[in-house]
């Protein structure tokens, strides 16, 4: 039986912040990401919001009272993964000033990492799972042509 490697995607700015991502650009990040494993389909929103929504969707669904850079809502891996991406713009493009990265390579790097979640990746699982993932992460970029996210991080 054949792989889908179909991807429907759906890309939401809920946001007037500058320097968004070009839905081109998502939707390679996301291809990417998905396929990190093998060929893979997928049914992906990726959502641009402000730090009110960000907030309180991390409030809600994780009990932290504060906007995240990235929140990922899996709904299930078989047979195509399924699931939402929520990037809070303002708390990416503040990292990526922080991080001395461009806003194009930051934005990348969340939906890499938001992607690997939806597809069961889970650094919070321990150094062993955290290092499996920051792994891949590195691979997708590469792959991409974007430098390592955790150069020059000890």
């Amino acid at each position: 039986m054949a792989v889908s490697r179909r991807l429907d995607l759906s890309v939401q700015y809920a946001c007037n912040t500058a320097e968004l991502p070009l839905r081109a650009s998502v939707r390679r990040w996301v291809r990417a990401a998905l396929d990190v494993d093998g060929p893979c389909g997928g049914k992906i929103v990726v959502r641009f919001v402000d730090p009110e929504e960000g907030r309180s969707l991390n409030n809600d669904y994780r009990g932290r009272d504060y906007a995240t850079n990235v929140l990922s809502f899996p709904y299930e891996v078989e047979p195509v993964v399924c699931g939402d991406l929520v990037v809070c713009a303002e708390v990416a493009l503040r990292e990526a000033a922080e991080q001395g990265r461009t806003a194009d390579a930051h934005y990348a790097h969340l939906i890499v990492h938001g992607i690997l979640h939806l597809l069961g990746y889970d650094h919070e699982q321990g150094d062993e799972e955290a290092d499996a993932m920051e792994d891949c992460e590195r691979q997708v970029l590469a792959q991409l042509g974007y430098p390592d996210p955790y150069a020059g991080e000890g």
